[in-house]
């Protein structure tokens, strides 16, 4: 029996949407969102109307029948964390996802939109490996201030995924290699893949790891405080500096890299300082997972949207390729993941997971 699956990918500026027959693609689409649309929004829980029906509007262009989809796979949001695996989507998990009460993020969309999707269609709606995939040795939790802990949050599904096809193409088994991951879009994670844990990777979305088109990534502490105390911003203004309005947002006023690579090419030095600027911490990053992992590194996986910039894949792969060997992983093989989670619930395969 073939199987009919609708995708759901919500991104940071980007809703990725895909239907399938089985493994064959019956169609794969992105909306992009710019910075203007979203910022009409308060909140990420907002933005469910607006993204809910640019996908129809995708699966109405497409001469998609919705009766004929039998079950909805979306991208995991900001749950509490778990192991990974595939988790339906209860009443539970949506108040956690609304009230963002373990973070605000778009893909807490996912969940939401899937849901109301498969409750019109009367099928069920999952989501699979979320990005709170918590798998972190406790060493990599501790900071300097008590009752701090770093959190995992970051493109476990995407991240895995690259993983799983690297392990695979070379012949090996997952469980024993040891990867340094980097996923570069809207948000970037670099992940420490040992022998099938993630055991450290920066949390992308609160102000840890590089810059990014949109996220300020770590940022003097000190100057933080600071700008918090001056009196010239909210905490919802300092919160959107960091996600949303920081990094490229922030250096060049666009979240668009072929934008930057424009200005580059036309002699822009701010923009070619900040474009480096942004290898060089991606680079910096990979070097400190390297040292955590005492140099025992098989292989540097770059990925996302972003690993589609031959500048920038060439300009991390000259400062990390003494690590281990690069290989590139273009795009984010998100959609194919969430697709293979939901054959693998409708074929028996693997049993779903109450949240």
């Amino acid at each position: 029996m073939a199987y009919t699956i609708l995708v759901i990918n919500p991104g940071s500026t980007s809703t990725k949407v895909g239907v399938y027959r089985d493994e064959e693609t019956v169609f794969t689409s992105s909306v992009s969102h710019s910075v203007e649309a979203l910022a009409q929004f308060d909140t990420v829980a907002d933005q469910m109307e607006f993204r809910e029906q640019a996908i129809l509007d995708l699966l109405d262009t497409h001469v998609i029948d919705l009766k004929a989809i039998d079950c909805i796979v979306a991208r995991g949001g900001l749950v509490r964390p778990l192991p990974h695996g595939t988790y339906r989507v209860n009443e539970k998990m949506k108040e956690d996802l609304r009230t963002a009460c373990y973070g605000g993020h778009a893909s807490n969309l996912g969940a939401l939109i899937a849901d109301d999707l498969a409750t019109k269609l009367g099928v069920p709606a999952y989501i699979s490996d979320p990005v709170v995939v918590d798998e972190l040795d406790d060493v990599a939790r501790l900071t300097g201030i008590k009752g701090i802990k770093r959190r995992s949050i970051f493109h476990a599904l995407n991240q895995r995924a690259v993983a799983l096809r690297y392990a695979k193409s070379h012949g090996l088994r997952y469980d024993d290699i040891n990867l340094i991951v980097v996923h570069m879009g809207g948000g970037v994670t670099v992940g420490l893949h040992r022998r099938g844990r993630v055991t450290d990777v920066n949390n992308g979305l609160d102000g840890e790891g590089p810059f990014t088109p949109e996220r300020a990534g770590t940022i003097p502490a000190g100057a933080l405080v600071g700008l918090c105390f001056s009196g010239d911003y909210t905490e919802h203004e300092v919160r959107k500096l960091l996600t949303g309005h920081g990094g490229f947002v922030s250096l060049l006023g666009t979240n668009d890299m072929r934008e930057v690579e424009r200005r580059v090419s036309e002699g822009d030095e701010e923009a070619a300082l900040v474009l480096n600027g942004f290898i060089y911490r991606v680079a910096k990053e990979v070097g400190s997972l390297a040292a955590a992992a005492d140099g025992k590194i098989d292989a540097i996986l770059l990925t996302g949207g972003i690993a589609h910039d031959t500048h920038v894949v060439q300009g991390i792969t000259k400062k990390v390729s003494w690590i281990a060997p690069v290989e590139v992983f273009p795009g984010e093989g998100e959609l194919e993941a969430l697709r293979d989670a939901g054959l693998r619930v409708l074929r028996g395969e693997e049993i779903p997971v109450e949240y």
